[in-house]
């Protein structure tokens, strides 16, 4: 299998910590891509010109990230971190759908913050980042009530806040999560978290 990704991608860190779970690490060749700069490469595979992209060992090509994440579970893992059927298959895939959307938010900030200063739209800025907030606070309630077994949704928060402390720099450290913190830390002493973490 090979997989296009780019090294800081929130997203395809969330596809190398399923694929680490289910030890298919080395089986999946990593390939960088930049995707504005090689958009002629990518848009072939996905018409919208994101990663990350996964072709399969027959060739087919999948994305974005929550459905490469599930096929790999459900064709390597036998449903591990996201069962096929029943109640916390939808408990988790919403828990998983905030993360995104957590996710979303940041990058929207980061690109933002990016633009020329006089470009750059402090009401925007504003109204993503109190979706940050907000799902965050969401997370430092609920975060003991995590499944003491690794499951999707806890794949996707991990992403999350391995990325936001990095790109959001005035959330570094997660000064008003504790729990998140310490969460985090711990989840670190995963080989899958600790061989993914994005390092600038």
């Amino acid at each position: 299998m090979e997989l296009k990704f780019s090294k800081l991608s929130p997203y395809v860190r969330k596809v190398n910590i399923v694929a680490h779970e289910h030890g298919l690490a080395e089986r999946i060749r990593l390939t960088p891509i930049d995707t504005r700069a090689e958009s002629d490469k990518i848009a072939p595979l996905n018409p919208l010109g994101k990663i990350p992209v996964l072709i399969t060992d027959a060739g087919e090509t999948i994305y974005d990230s929550p459905v490469i994440c599930e096929y790999l579970d459900a064709e390597f893992g036998n449903y591990r971190l996201l069962p096929a059927q029943g109640a916390r298959r939808w408990q988790i895939m919403t828990i998983a759908a905030l993360a995104d959307g957590l996710l979303d938010a940041a990058l929207l900030i980061r690109h933002e913050r990016a633009r020329p200063a006089n470009r750059q739209s402090a009401e925007w800025t504003e109204l993503h980042l109190r979706k940050v907030h907000l799902a965050l606070d969401h997370f430092e309630r609920t975060v003991d009530s995590f499944s003491p077994e690794l499951d999707m949704a806890q794949v996707g928060v991990g992403a999350a806040l391995g990325y936001i402390p990095i790109r959001l720099l005035d959330l570094e450290g997660l000064p008003k999560w504790p729990k998140l913190e310490a969460w985090y830390a711990k989840q670190l002493q995963r080989p899958s978290f600790r061989n993914t973490a994005p390092v600038l």
